[in-house]
């Protein structure tokens, strides 16, 4: 009579939609920090921020160039890149002879 108390849970251990892996954040929380990353990379430290944002916002559209991603993931990536390139011009420009600050 007992014999079939608790079968369930073994065949079906997880309710439906929970089967992913729960160790880190989730593409929508990735990003939005890639969001913030990048917007702050426009202020302060652009050379990291921006591919901290590019990381972010590729890791948040699940390593695919899917079309129909989500739009921070696409917002992150884009504006990081933006970011690290414009820190890279920066410090390119800053390093040439004759440009100082005078």
């Amino acid at each position: 009579m007992m014999a079939g108390f608790g079968q369930g849970t073994r065949r079906h251990p997880r309710s439906r939609g929970r089967n992913w892996s729960r160790t880190g954040p989730d593409r929508a929380t990735l990003g939005i920090i890639g969001v913030i990353c990048a917007v702050a990379g426009f202020f302060v430290l652009g050379i990291i921020l921006g591919p901290v944002a590019i990381v972010c916002g590729w890791l948040a559209m699940g390593r695919t160039w899917a079309r129909s991603g989500p739009v921070p993931a696409l917002v992150a990536l884009v504006l990081g890149a933006i970011d690290m390139l414009l820190a890279i011009i920066w410090l390119a420009g800053a390093a040439t002879p004759g440009s100082g600050l005078f």
